[in-house]
């Protein structure tokens, strides 16, 4: 990089008449105002497909867009309803075990599990986009319901009050996350980033592994914390409490778990062994209960469940409960995770199969039906990964597999219920363990490591915040962090320096390209952020350091002194009045050393107020150049008319 060898473009300013910038033409107020609205609420146009539509179709496409089975049940096909079948049956294998282990994680009944895998799948194929998702209980959401509920009601002591909580935080889920979609404020859910969530479930993921070793070991007694080394002092302070019976059925079904799922995942064409896994166990498991009678040697089982369909429960909505701010904060917490989990799980499999989901369709058809669900004595659903993977993988056509598992779970209910009453605890506690494994994503930790050590550093504080802290802990921290992150991009916008490619008019960052050459005498700077108030005083700063260090360069190296600052404005989307008063301050200091600055490539928004603030009158609006290479061309011609003028010559002779 360097100076000494730069060559004056042949299209300068004296052979080329550089282009105007324009100022946009001025529209109203109500106008300006309606556009940014769209853009912020409605960047989608989801309005688009009514327009020039008769009264009767608009009503039939408002249906639709919340009830999206009215546009495809019409032309579903028995071909369809084959692969869905298929589907739902395999999915419904995996929902009925998964169903009672999630339940067991969030200490709530069973029974609740299955509940849970009824009626919301129905609620979701009536309003939901995607058509992979399967619905149903999550871990993650489980393990926050019983941390931030078993921080204030102990679920074992007093069982009645807990479950009226677990009912209303599913309620206040399913609010907030259908009030978010009814006000198009999906984008909410961006500010949990993918490094925050791979921390975060990675850090659940552990901790839920860790409080499985109560059933793998038998344990009667547990503590309540989350953190690790409140689980690991329990669990060794009760070693005398050990049943080793317990813990070899529970490595036995463990290691088959894993295996299963090892080889499904080499041989991806039999994905329904890693799914039937689950379902294989319990029946095992429980076939051995029964036949040992190892309930009788220190090996727990699940007991009695409840014969029959989800029984209502509103009147169960503890409104008037002082643990009301408990069930909202937790409620908003497990809504927000389980939206950007099931969001994201849809919009992969989307992704896929060539087809878009709205996300603020989704948060509508995810608060709806853990609306209803908390009124039918369900608990947190949303779109799992492990089940939505399972759906994808057996062929599913529509959302048609969440009916057809919701109804093998509804005869489950009916009529299998007595055949889970020697389901040993320590299958459930394997089968748990199997899944978080799958959560815990080294991969991704180390590809956020090679690649942005920050957003590693973020995924760290989320996962270590979990692991010592809390669930709580561990998502407020990294949301923290990712918000920092965010304030920093606005508030410290990088600034570079540009020279010239060689043999060619492009401006290019002189880091990037070694072989771009400054131009003598010509500063040339590019800002890539919007100039705000949080960055303007920065900018300022940053924009007279630079100045500084090209004075004492060209000092040093005896080359000519320098005339003219550049800045291209090409990334500058937008500008507040403390930004223009920035250049105004800019402006003055350099007039005051002999120096001129000049803008190239500004935009629209932010000529439309350098000009309503006079500041392009102020500047001069032969200052101001459409492209890079024009203002250096113009600044050129000012600093070396003689030499502007033999290239022109030599160009007119050619």
């Amino acid at each position: 990089m360097g100076n000494a060898d730069y060559k004056y473009p042949a299209a300068a300013a004296g052979a080329e008449c550089p282009h105007r910038v324009e100022v946009p033409p001025p529209q109203p107020f109500t106008k300006f105002l309606k556009t940014s609205l769209k853009e912020t609420f409605f960047s989608d146009d989801p309005l688009r497909q009514f327009k020039n539509q008769p009264a009767s179709r608009k009503l039939m496409l408002g249906l639709q867009y919340f009830f999206p089975i009215l546009e495809w049940a019409p032309r579903y096909t028995f071909q369809f309803f084959k692969a869905d079948l298929i589907s739902g049956i395999t999915i419904a294998s995996l929902a009925i075990p998964q169903g009672i282990s999630y339940a067991k994680l969030a200490n709530l009944p069973p029974i609740l599990g299955l509940y849970s895998s009824f009626v919301p799948p129905l609620i979701y194929a009536m309003m939901g986009s995607s058509r992979d998702l399967a619905v149903g209980t999550v871990e993650v959401g489980s393990l926050l319901i019983a941390s931030m509920l078993g921080n204030e009601v102990n679920a074992i002591e007093d069982p009645e009050t807990y479950i009226h909580l677990a009912f209303l935080t599913t309620f206040f889920a399913g609010v907030f996350q259908a009030s978010l979609g009814f006000r198009r404020l999906g984008f909410v859910v961006d500010f949990l980033s993918h490094a925050t969530i791979v921390g975060f479930m990675g850090g659940a993921a552990t901790v839920a592994c860790l409080r499985q070793l109560k059933g793998i070991l038998g344990l009667y007694h547990f503590t309540q914390s989350t953190d690790v080394i409140s689980v690991m002092r329990c669990v060794f302070t009760q070693t005398h409490q050990w049943r080793w019976e317990s813990g070899v059925l529970g490595c036995c079904f463990l290691f088959f778990l894993m295996l299963t799922k090892y080889f499904s995942k080499r041989r991806p064409k039999f994905f329904w062994i890693s799914a039937m896994a689950p379902l294989t166990s319990v029946i095992l498991g429980t076939l051995l209960v029964y036949l040992t009678h190892a309930e009788r040697h220190g090996v727990q089982v699940i007991g009695d469940l409840k014969k029959g369909l989800n029984p209502p429960s509103v009147s169960d909505l503890p409104f008037g409960s002082p643990y009301l701010p408990t069930a909202i904060k937790t409620g908003i917490v497990v809504g927000v995770v389980a939206m950007a989990e099931g969001i994201a799980v849809g919009r992969s499999f989307a992704m896929f199969k060539n087809y878009n989901i709205d996300g603020n369709k989704e948060m509508i058809a995810f608060g709806m039906m853990n609306i209803v669900g908390s009124c039918t004595s369900c608990y947190l659903t949303t779109g799992p990964f492990s089940r939505s993977a399972v759906n994808f993988n057996a062929g599913c056509k529509t959302a048609m597999s969440n009916i057809v598992m919701a109804v093998a779970v509804m005869f489950t209910l009916l009529f299998l219920t007595p055949l889970f009453h020697y389901t040993p605890i320590v299958v459930l506690s394997s089968i748990i363990i199997a899944a978080m494994l799958g959560l815990i994503d080294y991969d991704a930790a180390i590809h956020l490591w090679h690649v942005d050590k920050f957003d590693f550093v973020v995924c760290m504080a989320a996962y270590f915040g979990v692991v010592f802290g809390s669930v709580e802990i561990g998502l407020v921290l990294a949301v923290a962090i990712s918000l920092l992150r965010l304030l920093l991009f606005v508030a410290r916008p990088r600034t570079v320096v540009l020279g010239n490619i060689p043999n060619s008019k492009l401006y290019r960052s002189v880091d990037q390209y070694p072989a771009a050459t400054t131009v003598p005498g010509v500063l040339i700077l590019e800002i890539d952020a919007p100039i705000y108030f949080a960055n303007a005083s920065y900018l300022r700063e940053r924009i007279l350091r630079w100045i500084d260090e090209e004075e004492d360069k060209l000092k040093s190296a005896g080359e000519s002194s320098l005339q003219y600052v550049i800045l291209d404005m090409g990334a500058v989307g937008n500008i507040d009045t403390s930004g223009i008063s920035m250049f105004e301050e800019v402006k003055k200091i350099m007039e005051r050393r002999d120096l001129k600055l000049v803008l190239a490539n500004p935009g629209g928004e932010v000529m439309k107020k350098m000009n309503k603030s006079k500041f392009i009158e102020e500047l001069g609006a032969e200052w101001i150049y459409l492209t890079v290479g024009e203002a250096v061309g113009a600044c050129n011609f000012k600093l070396h008319p003689s030499k502007s003028k033999a290239t022109t010559d030599d160009s007119s002779i050619v």
